[in-house]
């Protein structure tokens, strides 16, 4: 996690209404978005808030925006560390996944434009 995301997330606990109840979910207490009963936001939630978003959007401008949610959210994020050349073990950590063909395979989203890429900078070695 880089310092600024750190800041924010220290941010959003400094700005967030005391809890009235501190909730404890396995074992884990202190959830930066906590819903009206005090437990933690699960991706529903935020795919409400996505949905909503989006549909705003459209209803306003001609050009629309497909459907997003956390999890294409998740894919964007790995395909474009992959990209960046992360070494895969890394990656496989960040996704918290056990075996790293689950991130190789699933979540890494490249195209033509990307081994064209990856040719040309092999080849300058």
């Amino acid at each position: 996690m880089t310092e600024d995301v750190a800041q924010c997330f220290r941010t959003i606990i400094e700005d967030r209404e005391e809890p009235k109840c501190e909730r404890v979910v396995g074992g884990y207490a202190g959830f930066l978005f906590t819903d009206k009963n005090g437990y933690p936001e699960v991706a529903m939630h935020w795919e409400h808030r996505f949905n909503h978003i989006v549909k705003r959007f459209n209803d306003i401008y001609r050009v629309q925006m497909p459907n997003i949610t956390p999890h294409i959210c998740r894919h964007t994020y790995c395909s474009n560390i992959a990209k960046s050349g992360m070494n895969p073990k890394t990656l496989r950590y960040l996704m918290g996944h056990n075996d790293i063909g689950v991130a190789l395979n699933t979540y890494m989203h490249l195209g033509l434009g990307d081994a064209t890429d990856e040719l040309k900078r092999v080849k300058d070695l």
